[in-house]
């Protein structure tokens, strides 16, 4: 996994989170299993390409995984969003202010 030459896992973390479309994976399958093309179509503009890579990544790194039901969160992966779910909501008191 890329992320910080030093190695702290809070720069690797942030990296993984920084790539195209990461976070709206995270975000969409935190409400229920989807399947690739369910996925696909909530995050609308994602391209094929982009959204198997990111799936893949998120695979390597313990937050996302293939079931029966299609891809869902991990332990790992609704424990993270526990801890982006606050920052969701700050940021919609915080949009219109902008």
């Amino acid at each position: 996994m890329r992320g910080s030459r030093t190695g702290q896992p809070i720069m690797v973390l942030f990296d993984l989170l920084g790539r195209r479309w990461a976070l709206g994976i995270l975000w969409n399958l935190s409400v229920e299993p989807l399947t690739f093309r369910d996925l696909q179509s909530r995050c609308e503009s994602v391209s094929p390409t982009v959204l198997n890579t990111r799936l893949k990544e998120l695979r390597t790194a313990g937050l996302v995984e293939k079931t029966d039901a299609g891809y869902d969160l991990t332990e790992d992966g609704k424990t993270l969003f526990r801890h982006l779910e606050p920052l969701g909501d700050w940021a919609m008191g915080w949009a219109p202010t902008l």
